[in-house]
Parts: C-alpha cells; sequence; structure tokens
C-alpha cells in the first residue's frame, strides 16, 4: 500500500471501539483514546486553520504530556510536518530549529517562552502555541483543544512523504535534522514492538527518555499507540527518586531507560525497596549496557534488561537481547526485518570475531538529512544505513559493542575497544560507571579512564592502582588505563549518553594550559638565570 498517514496510528483503537481505555496515564490524570482523538482532530483544525499546508513544519518544544501525543499526530493529520526538539536543549539551538526547519508554527512550553520573545517579535509570520501559564500575545494550547471534535480523515499522503524530522545531536556541528517518513513508524511497531516486546493491549508503558527523542518516540507514542496500550508520562528530568514513585504509583508493565540511569538507580536510595513486580521487561538502548550494571539491577529488583542498538536514523532498535535470548554484555541479535554487515575502512564484510564498522539495512531508515547532502551520501549508502559503531560479531552470532568508530583507542600500535576497558572497570564494586579515553603522555598514545564512585574514595592514588591492576588482571595487559581521574559526572547527551569527545577536548584544553604554564616557567627561569649570569659577570 503506497499512501498512508503516520497519524492513523490512533485510527485502530479507536475504530475497536477502545475509545474509553486509557491511552495516557500523567501525574495529572488520565486521558482516554477517545479524548486524545478529539484533541488530535482539534489540533489539525486549528492548524487548517492557520494555513499551514502539506510538509510545513510545525516545531514542538514541549516536555513530555498530552500536548505532544495531540500536536504531534495532529500536524501529520493534515500533511504537516511535526518537528520535536529537546525542551532542555539551549537557546541558540532552539532559535537553530526554528531557523533550519522553516517552522510556520512554534508550540512551546510557557516556561520557556521568555527566552525566545525577543527573537520572536522580529519574526511576526511565526505563529505560537503555548502550552500551561501566561501566553501573552499568544494562543493557548489548552483553549484550542477545548472544543475537540471527531478525527476526520487524514489527508492522502503517500508513505514516503516525509512525516516528521528528529533533530539529532552530533559530535561536532549543529543537530542534524533527521528526516522520517509516513512509512517508518509502522515498521518498528511491525518489527521490535511486535517481535521483541511483544507489546499489547494490557501493557502500560514507562519511558524515563522524553518522547522528543527516537528512542522515547517508540517507547511512549507510537508502540503503545500501535496496540492500544497506555503510555506513562513524566514531566521534567529523569531521577531516581521520581522513577520509583513512577513505578509505584503506575505499576508499569514495561520499562525504558538508559545504561547511566539504570545504574544511578541501583545504588540509590529506595531501589531495593521499590516494588518492580509489575514489570515484565526492562529495556535498554542509547549506549550498550555494561553486564555488570545489568547483574546489580537484575539483583536488585528481580528483572531482566534487554539491551539493544538503535539510532535516530533507524528511528529505534534494530538489534537486541529479548527474553527467551539474554546475552549480558552483547547487543543480542538482528530485530526481524532488519540486516546487519560488519565491514572494514573499504566496506568489505569482515569475518565473525573481527571488530569492524557496522552498517544495517531495514525499512524504518531515515530519507535523508536536511541541509546536509555529504552527510547523507556519507551515511545513507544505498540500502544500506553506516551507522559509525564498532562492533564485532561473537561465535554464537551476537553483536558486541567496541565503540565509537572516532573513540576507537590506538595504544602501541594495537587497537583498543574503549567500551571493553569501561566494562572491566564498572565490574569493580567501587565504581558505577566509566569513560574512557585515548590520550598523549610524554608524546605517547595512553588510555585515561574517567571514573564514578558514588560511595566516595577515601584515597585516590590507592583505588587509582587498584583499578588499574583490576584491568590488568581482566584484560590483555595493554587495555589498562594508565591515568584514572574520579568525576562526579559526565558530559551527557539528553539521553545520557556519555560525550567522550567532550571529555577529549577538555583534555587537549588541559593539555595545551600546562604545556603553555611549562614554556612561561621556562622562560621566567632562563630569564632568571641570564640575570644571574649578567651580575656575576659569567658568560652565556
Amino acid at each position: 500500500m503506497e499512501r498512508r498517514n503516520a497519524s492513523t496510528l490512533l485510527d485502530g483503537v479507536l475504530e475497536a471501539g477502545r475509545t474509553d481505555e486509557i491511552a495516557l496515564i500523567t501525574e495529572a490524570g488520565t486521558v482516554s483514546y477517545g479524548e486524545l482523538g478529539r484533541m488530535v482532530a482539534a489540533v489539525g483544525s486549528y492548524l487548517n486553520g492557520l494555513g499551514v499546508q502539506r510538509e510545513q513544519r510545525v516545531l514542538m518544544v514541549l516536555d513530555d504530556s498530552p500536548a505532544f501525543h495531540a500536536t504531534f499526530l495532529g500536524a501529520m493529520r493534515i500533511g504537516a510536518v511535526p518537528v520535536p526538539v529537546n525542551p532542555m536543549d539551549r537557546v541558540d539551538n532552539h532559535v537553530y530549529y526554528l531557523e533550519d526547519s522553516y517552522a510556520k508554527v512554534l508550540v512551546i512550553e510557557a516556561a520557556l517562552l521568555p527566552s525566545l520573545e525577543a527573537m520572536l517579535a522580529a519574526r511576526p509570520d511565526i505563529q505560537v502555541v503555548v502550552v500551561g501559564g501566561e501566553v501573552g500575545r499568544h494562543t493557548q494550547f489548552d483553549y484550542i483543544v477545548a472544543d475537540g471534535d471527531d478525527l476526520r480523515a487524514p489527508a492522502d499522503t503517500h508513505q514516503d512523504d516525509m512525516a516528521f524530522w528528529l533533530y539529532s545531536s552530533g559530535s561536532t556541528g549543529r543537530p542534524k535534522g533527521v528526516v522520517h517518513s509516513h512509512r517508518n513508524i509502522g515498521v518498528t511497531t511491525d518489527t521490535y514492538a511486535r517481535n521483541v516486546l511483544r507489546i499489547g493491549p494490557d501493557d502500560v508503558c514507562f519511558s524515563t527518555t522524553k518522547l522528543f527523542h527516537a528512542y522515547g518516540l517508540g517507547n511512549s507514542l507510537s508502540f503503545p499507540m500501535s496496540v492500544g496500550a497506555a503510555a506513562v508520562l513524566v514531566r521534567g528530568r529523569s531521577a531516581p527518586g521520581r522513577i520509583f514513585e513512577t513505578v509505584e504509583r503506575t505499576k508499569p508493565t514495561l520499562f525504558f531507560s538508559v545504561p547511566a540511569l539504570y545504574a544511578a538507580m541501583v545504588r540509590a536510595p529506595g531501589a531495593g525497596d521499590t516494588d518492580f513486580s509489575s514489570v515484565r521487561a526492562c529495556v535498554s538502548a542509547a549506549e550498550p549496557l555494561p553486564a555488570a550494571v545489568l547483574s546489580r539491577w537484575r539483583e536488585t529488583t528481580g528483572v531482566p534488561i534487554l539491551d539493544g542498538i538503535g539510532s535516530t536514523e533507524m528511528l529505534h532498535i534494530y538489534c537486541s537481547n529479548t527474553l527467551d535470548d539474554l546475552r549480558p554484555g552483547t547487543s543480542g541479535r538482528p530485530v526481524p526485518g532488519y540486516r546487519l554487515r560488519i565491514v572494514d575502512e573499504q566496506g568489505i564484510d569482515v569475518p565473525p570475531g573481527q571488530p569492524g564498522d557496522m552498517m544495517v539495512r531495514g525499512d524504518s531508515c531515515a530519507s535523508f538529512y536536511w541541509h546536509q547532502r555529504e552527510k547523507t551520501r556519507r551515511c545513507m549508502r544505498g540500502e544500506w544505513f553506516y551507522t559509525g559503531d564498532r562492533y564485532l560479531e561473537n561465535e554464537d552470532g551476537c553483536f558486541v559493542y567496541q565503540g565509537r568508530a572516532d573513540d576507537m583507542i590506538k595504544v602501541g600500535g594495537l587497537w583498543v575497544s574503549p567500551a571493553d576497558v569501561e566494562a572491566c572497570l564498572v565490574r569493580h564494586p567501587a565504581v558505577s560507571e566509566a569513560a574512557v579515553i585515548g590520550v598523549q603522555i610524554d608524546d605517547v598514545s595512553r588510555i585515561k579512564a574517567f571514573v564514578i564512585c558514588p560511595d566516595g574514595v577515601a584515597d585516590q592514588a590507592v583505588l587509582s592502582e587498584e583499578l588499574r591492576g583490576w584491568c590488568k588482571e581482566h584484560l590483555r595487559r595493554y587495555e589498562y588505563p594508565h591515568v584514572v581521574a574520579f568525576v562526579d559526572d559526565f558530559p551527557r547527551t539528553a539521553t545520557g549518553k556519555i560525550q567522550r569527545f567532550k571529555l577529549r577536548e577538555a583534555e587537549a584544553v588541559t593539555a595545551a594550559a600546562e604545556i603553555a604554564a611549562l614554556s612561561s616557567v621556562r622562560e621566567q627561569l632562563a630569564g632568571s638565570m641570564a640575570d644571574v649570569r649578567a651580575a656575576n659577570d659569567v658568560p652565556a
């Protein structure tokens, strides 16, 4: 079928007569599928009234709430293109998103509006809808949806028409606009949601990752809506205490989070007292889950974690562990509907056991990067997407993460996987998280580890030596960290993924400062010696 509109994900639930079933569970109450349908219809009618045309963009700077679902689905319903972005992002990035996307409408949280008012005053062509709080000269979201109507037929869009964008943060430069088509959401529900989650109408989904992110969008919108299940929405930042309270209050059956939060939760007060018995499976993505964290989590809660790998470009997880086939320390096997290849620098497949770059093929792949032709050509190679992740396929056919292609470290002419060193460090009882980078020490490549020890460090020198010895014992001799730094946290993306490039940048700045300081000391010493020689009439 070539004609498709992704918003009809909602129609199947309504047509099945499940209008009174709970769609969304919020801290303020619940929203039924019937109520959500009327909100979607109201947003679509409002956008139509503004004259929003097919494929014109609607920028969404929203936290997780029913307003997100209504705006996202309502925009797609009329053939417009919703563009959700991180509400906690920098103001200059919010301005960039508006300018880069050519958005005609901005739907924004009231608390964030003041930071953009000056720019919006100079852009009267942008229509602004405000969610919650004071709206000033703009339109209140609640006013738009106050008199919702029944859903009308969606715009007659093609499955390859652009449906929505997601902005993906890169290691350098501005975030990239990732353009997805109307077919893509259905692909992820038919593959991962159906085959790995085995999601059903009785499930309750709770994701600590927000809706603006590809992972959260599937967890809290498309997956539950594909079967008429419920989604739990929590506004604000995700922290262990709030997560535990939400689990106790809402009794989710599927729980989605990221390694950084799993590591924080098992160490947090109340972890062992929180009742996770309603949860039949936990899911982890964004970056590989250390086997030690999985073990601690299962000991604490009794629930397994299905680790997997996905990306914004592929919309969700395409390689995963399952409840029937759980292999700690790996990303599992390809999700049905996807194919994986591990290739060398020439794009030639490497044999099992040998690391290389991961390529993935599947129908959920984005169409292109907006305004980034060269990036599109470099990463979207025919039917295959170049992920930028280094992996190897082990003897069991599972895929084992080695690190990002630009994170790999060469020591003594041998490649070191930062993931291997980090996983080893996390197995030490004092360490909850670790990040490893390559550094230059006396012009020689070495490994530096940044570690988080939630219980504190009595003697850094002693623990540093203990961790080096620990790695020498459990890894190849050249893979141990030559330097260990103890930190409270790492620079992270919005989903909690460690930004190792920022650690490298900070290290480079520190090294440059040390070199400059050393040069200054040498100059001062040289000047002092010259003065001494002159005072004593000693030839230079």
